[in-house]
């Protein structure tokens, strides 16, 4: 499965803008690519002003979304702001190449920013199957929580989509190899780069991780899109010869 990491910066607040500007970096994809990953919140930056910047279900973003999968027959994930039943969710959409979709709830809010105060969390974990892989798209903070990434359920790949800031980059950089290792998984990330409306500077650090912790791409820095390849048939060799999750604890997890 080929998947294209776009690490960009977005244009604080502006929905519209940030929509065109990944319909023009979409459209420069050459090689054939099966998914395509877009930054946590990625119409409008990690805003709190939840109220004003919100859409439906129904709305502008996700029929962009559909259009983009339908018409390049690709799948494409990012997250962004959703309000349903007077709620308002940091959302995670994975629309596959039908126009067909699944969706994620941020589970983790992040305190430190007053996620929680302007956000409802979520209440379940999403497994998406696709192209022979099995998904588990998670948001930012969630990174911070090995439980709730805990590979229980047998997925081939841990997704994160993220405005992680460059103060904090080393814990990115450390916890995306760590998930990878322990889940015995690839672990995806992609964050943004640029300055927010808060003044938070990022510098990207999008990367994957081998089930070994081995980089497939190493932490980028630069505005781009980069095009990784994930191989089922070394993942599953992996597993068969290094058998570590069947070792695992058993447990199970109170939402």
């Amino acid at each position: 499965m080929k998947v294209a990491l776009l690490q960009s910066s977005l244009i604080w607040e502006n929905p519209t803008a940030n929509r065109n500007l990944f319909e023009q970096k979409i459209k420069t994809l050459i090689s054939e690519v099966n998914l395509v990953v877009l930054p946590e919140m990625f119409t409008t930056g990690f805003t709190m002003n939840a109220k004003k910047m919100a859409e439906k279900m129904n709305g502008e973003t996700v029929l962009w979304m559909q259009k983009i999968a339908v018409q390049k027959k690709i799948a494409i994930t990012g997250s962004l702001i959703i309000e349903e039943n007077d709620n308002f969710y940091n959302r995670l959409l994975f629309v596959f190449p039908n126009g067909e979709w699944q969706y994620y709830d941020k589970r983790h809010l992040f305190t430190l920013a007053h996620e929680n105060e302007h956000y409802t969390k979520g209440n379940s974990r999403l497994l998406v199957s696709y192209l022979g892989f099995k998904i588990c798209p998670l948001i930012c903070y969630d990174l911070r929580f090995p439980v709730f990434s805990r590979n229980n359920e047998d997925f081939d790949v841990l997704l994160y989509v993220a405005n992680w800031p460059t103060v904090r980059i080393k814990a990115w950089d450390v916890l995306l190899q760590a998930r990878a290792i322990e889940n015995v998984c690839y672990a995806v990330g992609v964050n943004r780069v640029g300055l927010d409306g808060h003044g938070y500077e990022h510098t990207g650090h999008s990367q994957v991780h081998d089930c070994l912790g081995e980089p497939v791409l190493v932490p980028q820095e630069a505005e781009g899109v980069f095009i990784v390849d994930l191989d089922k048939k070394v993942l599953e060799d992996t597993r068969k010869n290094k058998a570590f999750l069947k070792d695992q604890d058993d447990f199970s997890l109170r939402l």
